[in-house]
């Protein structure tokens, strides 16, 4: 970084009056870390950067080579508006270097730094839009709970919204921190909410993402409740989705629109579109990182399991929101909110541009209520579905190669290891509905 660029960072740093700085990165699944320094030891983490241990990072290194540095991105510079009364606190989104200053090749950020870099090459920026749908519960003598802090249902307001305050102090902190707010509001299941906040390039939406996380879990505890970003935390209404806005543009216009198209959509868009569902079974193993994803991936709520796309269709997988113009996109509908962003835009993208590079024609759109379709009629018309478990998603995954070369070997042997783990975990362990189904009965 140049030493004029530091000078300027570090007089604001004390004109803010900060008392800590937190540099943050993440790990391969997604969960913020971070390391607190004291203003002194800025300019040397602006310069250098601060050593951590690698290995005790899920999916980073093995112990043998741990050392690891992190780098501050001036740009995602933000003070934390908590903690007011106690000094002033900072953040930094850190990238995550070897000891000989190269990128960590398993740093989620710098893979999607990568497929951006190489969609730049034939002129697009990837913009994204991401909406994430959470939970909020009680706490119950300090522990969080399964009692729903409101009863309200889809857009509801006060009294029967009765998050309407946590809403607003979310929605206010992020403001603080540099967000642009759409619409905040109740969602369809008791207790679940969703903010909205602008779309921008993938990378800035993806550090959104897990700032987004961070905050509403900070706030929420302040209030006394749970934040719980769990994709389906209670059995039989309706989980929690990240529905994911995607558009490609050129020379400062949107390449998917084209007003003289049918649809209005661009030879680009399409094909993008093509792409993005030629590879959707191994983006899932990224889109919907966990055991329980799956469990929120069936018909009858909702979320999307049939692969098509549609114009205006919620039941289809990819949908096409209006208006046209400089807004119009790709919605892909079935990653959820416990997904790795950087590493989800990074698979989306790539698999994108292999649609525009390769001209893959998408299937034809859809105009039916897939959930309404017997099984024969689906298969008559072409659609299939998504792999149905997480052991599912990671194999199709290990086959995708353009994923995999985007992703590297380092993550792919990462996320393989992570999958097998958990699943012989969830496999093995005895679930309180086998006690309810078999230990009274047998």
């Amino acid at each position: 970084m140049p030493a004029d660029e530091v000078s300027a960072l570090l007089e604001r740093i004390e004109r803010d009056n900060v008392k800590f700085i937190r540099l943050q990165f993440s790990d391969l699944q997604g969960q913020p870390k971070n390391v607190a320094i004291p203003p002194v030891q800025a300019e040397k983490a602006l310069t250098d950067g601060i050593s951590f241990d690698g290995s005790s990072i899920e999916g980073f290194a093995r112990i043998e080579e741990s050392d690891m540095v992190l780098k501050p991105d001036p740009a995602t510079y933000t003070l934390l508006p908590w903690r007011k009364d106690e000094g002033r606190a900072a953040r930094f989104i850190c990238d995550v270097y070897m000891p000989n200053k190269k990128p960590f090749e398993g740093d989620p950020r710098y893979i999607l730094k990568q497929v951006v870099a190489d969609a730049a090459k034939d002129g697009f920026e990837f913009n994204t839009g991401p909406e994430l749908e959470f939970f909020l519960f009680k706490m119950v003598n300090g522990r969080p709970s399964l009692e729903f802090q409101d009863r309200g249902g889809y857009f509801d307001l006060a009294p029967t919204d009765l998050a309407e305050d946590v809403r607003r102090d979310i929605v206010l902190a992020l403001t603080e921190m540099g967000f642009t707010i759409e619409a905040s509001h109740h969602e369809v299941a008791e207790s679940q909410h969703e903010i909205d906040f602008k779309y921008g390039p993938a990378l800035q939406t993806a550090d959104n993402v897990v700032t987004f996380k961070f905050a509403t879990k900070t706030i929420a505890l302040q209030r006394g409740l749970h934040a719980t970003f769990m994709a389906k935390p209670i059995y039989g209404i309706n989980g929690s989705g990240m529905h994911t806005n995607c558009s490609l543009f050129k020379d400062g216009q949107n390449a998917f629109y084209d007003p003289y198209a049918p649809l209005e959509l661009s030879e680009t868009a399409l094909h993008f579109i093509g792409g993005v569902l030629k590879h959707v079974r191994g983006i899932t193993r990224l889109a919907n990182p966990t055991i329980n994803s799956y469990k929120r991936l069936v018909p009858g709520y909702e979320a999307p399991v049939y692969i098509s796309w549609s114009a205006s269709n919620r039941t289809a997988l990819c949908r096409v929101p209006a208006p046209r113009g400089k807004s119009t996109r790709m919605e892909l509908r079935s990653p959820d909110p416990t997904c790795n962003p950087y590493l989800t835009f990074a698979c989306i993208l790539a698999a994108g541009m292999d649609g525009v590079r390769n001209k893959i024609e998408p299937p034809a759109s859809t105009k039916l209520n897939i959930f309404e379709l017997t099984e024969v009629e689906r298969e008559e018309a072409g659609i299939h579905t998504l792999p149905g478990t997480l052991l599912e998603a990671n194999q199709y995954l290990q086959e995708d190669e353009l994923l995999c070369n985007v992703l590297g070997h380092h993550v792919v042997e990462n996320l393989d290891r992570i999958t097998k783990m958990e699943w012989d975990s969830f496999r093995t362990t005895v679930h309180p509905w086998e006690i309810d189904q078999y230990f009274y009965k047998q």
